[in-house]
């Protein structure tokens, strides 16, 4: 019989006793995750933040159905996902663009895929380029194109096939400050206006803070959630705001709290790192 509890209403994506565990070459294993349990509502903007190894994007790969091997359940809408339904599309830190198609082709792809006709993938294509600011370009090469522009494509792309949850790996830890913020605006444009709900992982606490709905923190030494803290206040926001200070504060402190077992050097400078991008974004 199914463990899964009863789906609330407004519930998009539910995460039900989510564990992975490696079994490493000399048999020993490793918990990664650890009994998950995660409710996302539907159009909610949920960032997941942690020190690396905790299990973020393995998390993320699960949700994209690009890791099969765990225990436990995962339900959209109300129904057990299946690993080959395009429900759930990632956005990666790297663009991953076709470089031999133009920007048009490229948002174009999946839906060349699914069969949609020309004509009707030429409007949803340029729908999305024309979101990401980007009709100038409908027909550059990826060769043509920054850093930012290249993410913005993934983006357009992924928002093409109009998945049900929108999933984002650290898709902005490359580039610059000023285009990060740029790409900040853009995707919180897009999200209201499209009301999708969005999984974005990052390193990059104030970016977390400032993005989110909901900021879950994740353990490296017990593979669950550590912390959730919920951003209780309107966009557009500032960064300046006490309430945004004091939620990046304590999931600062938090972080320092579960690196204890990790080189204490690496540590203080991954800190400090993420102190410096909080006044930098």
């Amino acid at each position: 019989m199914s463990s899964l509890k009863t789906q609330s209403p407004g519930i998009k994506l539910q995460i039900n006793n989510l564990s992975k565990v490696y079994t490493k070459n000399d048999a020993s294993t490793q918990v990664v995750l650890n009994n998950i349990n995660i409710d996302v509502k539907n159009g909610e903007f949920v960032t997941i933040v942690g020190p690396s190894g905790c299990g973020k994007t393995t998390l993320l790969n699960i949700l994209a159905g690009l890791e099969n091997s765990y225990s436990g359940e995962i339900q959209i809408d109300g129904k057990t996902v299946n690993p080959l339904t395009p429900d759930r599309i990632v956005v990666f830190q790297e663009a991953a663009l076709f470089p031999w198609l133009t920007v048009l082709e490229n948002v174009e792809f999946g839906l060349r895929v699914k069969n949609v006709s020309k004509n009707e993938r030429r409007k949803i294509a340029m729908h999305y380029i024309e979101m990401v600011q980007l009709s100038t370009f409908a027909n550059a090469y990826i060769h043509q194109l920054s850093g930012g522009m290249k993410q913005r494509v993934a983006i357009a792309r992924a928002l093409a096939l109009n998945p049900s949850i929108l999933l984002m790996d650290e898709p902005f830890a490359a580039l610059d400050v000023k285009t990060r913020t740029m790409l900040h605006h853009q995707l919180l444009q897009i999200h209201k206006n499209n009301n999708k709900t969005i999984l974005f992982v990052t390193h990059n606490i104030s970016e977390a803070v400032y993005l989110g709905d909901r900021v879950i923190v994740l353990s490296a030494k017990t593979g669950n959630i550590k912390k959730e803290f919920i951003v209780d206040l309107p966009r557009p926001r500032n960064l300046d705001h006490p309430i945004i200070e004091s939620i990046t504060h304590a999931i600062i402190q938090e972080s320092k709290q579960d690196d204890s077992n990790s080189d204490k050097r690496g540590e203080d400078d991954e800190i400090a790192n993420t102190i410096a991008a909080a006044t930098a974004i």
